[in-house]
């Protein structure tokens, strides 16, 4: 099977239709004042998400690096299939003009962009709530494998607050390092 078929197909998809329901019945989605790109860049592990058409088949080890391309960043999401085998996808993502960096559209199938909106931070960039303003979209970062349980209560209470449905939120497996 294709990564175009497994991983991007099913993303132009999602993203497309985030495109088309963009007149949502939520309020606007707050967004942290501002995001420093350079601390911001290197890699992400995913500690959970809400459940997406994108990543059905990731089964675990799901990492995100962000690095600069001009004055774009490269995305490259990875994880880890059932069948042990590695899964990627490289996209780009734009800055939000007037967001403090706080706001990005990410593509990996151009002309399809989804929103990115850096929803919480913590001050030394060790981790980060995303999500999309249609609240269909959720991820918690962390820039190792588990996040302190502190930590991420607050995350989900974050998210709860900002109208997500943080019931159908689900851990991700960090087993093994990705290559």
């Amino acid at each position: 099977m294709s990564i175009f078929s497994v991983w991007i197909k099913p993303a132009v998809a999602a993203f497309a239709f985030t495109a088309l329901t963009a007149c949502s019945s939520h309020p606007p989605l707050a967004t942290v004042a501002a995001v420093d790109l350079e601390r911001y860049s290197g890699d992400w592990y995913e500690v959970a998400r809400l459940p997406n058409r994108f990543q059905t088949d990731c089964a675990g080890d799901v990492m995100a690096l962000y690095s600069a391309a001009g004055e774009d960043i490269a995305v490259l999401n990875r994880c880890r299939q059932a069948n042990g085998e590695v899964m990627s996808a490289e996209g780009i993502a734009k800055v939000v003009a007037n967001s403090g960096n706080s706001r990005l559209r990410v593509s990996f199938f151009w002309p399809f962009y989804g929103d990115y909106y850096v929803l919480a931070l913590d001050p030394d960039y060790q981790w980060a709530l995303v999500g999309a303003p249609d609240r269909d979209y959720l991820w918690m970062l962390s820039r190792t494998p588990e996040l302190p349980e502190d930590i991420f209560t607050a995350l989900v209470q974050k998210a709860q607050s900002l109208g997500f449905n943080t019931e159908a939120l689900q851990k991700t497996a960090q087993v093994q390092p990705l290559p």
